[in-house]
């Protein structure tokens, strides 16, 4: 994995041995979502211009807010970002997320993350650095073994 900490771009790229309709599946279905990234269940139609939600387990508190911006199944996803789960970041400009699944050989394919827009969210580019990490390493895992990387 390649990560650029804290900065206005920080982008992270893997290999994950699954097809981009699995990776698609594991990124915009709240049962995938809920078992890597940190409990939370992903809501939206994934239409463009629809809302993007992110809800604590309980569906309790709204964590993650923000509106689709493209949506190419199984190759393409980018949404704005908005931290609620700190009452600093989100005070803080929305972000931006890009998903980017690329087929490859051997039924392994390449998933590049990019989050932008961090300029007027600095708390939040700080915050995310080190969480893509765990996400993105939870998530790979999690297609790869069938199993949580930690629960």
């Amino acid at each position: 994995m390649t990560t650029m900490t804290a900065q206005t771009t920080q982008v992270y790229s893997l290999f994950i041995r699954a097809t981009p309709e699995q990776i698609w599946d594991a990124i915009t279905k709240p049962e995938f979502t809920s078992k890597y990234f940190y409990g939370s269940h992903v809501e939206s139609t994934f239409e463009p211009g629809s809302p993007f939600n992110s809800w604590s387990p309980d569906h309790s508190q709204l964590w993650v807010d923000g509106v689709i911006e493209e949506s190419e199944a199984p190759t393409k996803l980018s949404h704005t970002w908005r931290a609620l789960y700190d009452e600093e970041t989100a005070g803080e400009e929305f972000s931006r997320v890009t998903w980017e699944i690329e087929p490859g050989e051997g039924g392994v394919s390449k998933l590049t993350v990019v989050h932008d827009r961090l300029e007027g969210a600095p708390k939040t580019a700080a915050n995310v650095a080190g969480g893509w990490m765990f996400v993105l390493s939870g998530l790979k895992t999690l297609l790869e073994t069938g199993k949580p990387l930690a629960g």
